[in-house]
């Protein structure tokens, strides 16, 4: 089932006697975790958490089969199974997976045990995985496909009863991309901003919303396209003070211009959006970023361009300028690049 699904599940207090959790989001998995403490079980002292990458999994049947000391029942998380991976990690004891097979079969009904699988996927040719699958409320917990980011929002957006529109969704992937949780924090603040049943604008994000360096270094490109130095100088500065290193807004800016140079050179072939995003293996905002900008550099100049920041990056790694007044006159260069 989805997090979506079990979320549900939880909430509705139908609680599995044993979940599987599995997935690299950690942010859907804690909530999940959260959801489980708040709705299956009555006293927070018969909660424990094991990893097996520590402890054998016959210890914690054990435990799960040991009547609880507190209250009518117990929440028992189980992280690392290893042994639901295709490649296990050698560990100094051996899990007797028999022994859990048979409490899958035959699950107490005063304990709660939910799995957490930090994994992509599970090796579904396993006996064990398919059990899983036949007697748990298996989850997968991985992240948002990109172009599913949108509606995630929407959803977060209709829970915190407000709207927000779609301009004040691109500030938002433009600062925070596809980071859940910090997606979740921005959008709870705006929440608190514009009360119940309020709506988030473009300016209502761009005025709340915490700006990310990779943010800045887009509004630096801005600032080259629109050949405003002294705009560029002062977001630079404004970089300066939050004590980011010019070598690494090199970094982020040689990024941004090769994006802009591989996007313009693959539209020029006739690729569409999609297929540019396909080829590039990247978000679909930093491709749909790209296209807003490339009509404004010529090939020659992104090539220029790129080469001042290469340049600039070999005399800054030298020692042969000090760094803030090289990345200055990068800027300059930039700016002025034809």
């Amino acid at each position: 089932m989805s997090y979506n699904e079990m979320r549900k599940k939880i909430k509705a207090k139908h609680i599995p006697a044993v979940s599987l959790l599995y997935g690299t989001e950690a942010y859907f998995i804690q909530n999940l975790q959260a959801l489980f403490l708040k709705h299956g079980i009555d006293d927070a002292a018969n909660a424990v958490t094991y990893d097996l990458e520590e402890t054998p999994i016959q210890e914690v049947i054990i435990d799960a089969e040991t009547y609880p000391f507190f209250g009518e029942n117990k929440l028992i998380f189980i992280h690392n199974p290893i042994f639901l991976k295709a490649k296990q990690d050698k560990l100094p004891f051996e899990h007797d997976v028999t022994m859990l097979e048979r409490y899958l079969e035959s699950p107490v009904d005063y304990s709660t045990i939910v799995f957490i699988a930090p994994y992509e996927k599970l090796d579904e040719r396993k006996k064990l995985t398919k059990l899983f699958r036949k007697t748990a409320a298996v989850a997968e917990c991985n992240p948002v496909k990109s172009e599913e980011v949108d509606r995630w929002i929407h959803g977060m957006a209709e829970q915190l009863h407000i709207t927000v529109e779609s301009a004040a969704i691109e500030v938002l992937l433009r600062e925070q991309t596809s980071n859940l949780q910090m997606l979740e924090n921005e959008l709870t603040k705006m929440a608190l901003y514009v009360g119940e049943n309020g709506a988030v604008t473009k300016e209502v994000a761009e005025e709340l919303v915490s700006h990310t360096t990779n943010s800045s270094s887009l509004r630096l490109v801005d600032a080259v396209m629109e050949r405003k130095l002294h705009q560029a100088v002062a977001i630079y500065k404004d970089l300066e003070k939050l004590k980011e290193e010019p070598i690494a807004l090199i970094g982020l800016l040689a990024y941004q211009f090769r994006m802009i140079l591989r996007v313009k050179l693959l539209k020029a072939k006739g690729y569409s959006q999609g297929q540019i995003q396909k080829n590039l293996s990247v978000h679909p905002y930093v491709v749909k970023v790209a296209l807003s900008r490339e009509s404004q550099f010529t090939i020659p100049r992104l090539h220029k361009i790129i080469d001042n920041l290469a340049n600039a990056d070999a005399v800054m790694k030298q020692g042969k300028m000090e760094k803030g007044l090289a990345f200055e006159l990068l800027l300059h260069e930039m700016v002025t690049a034809s």
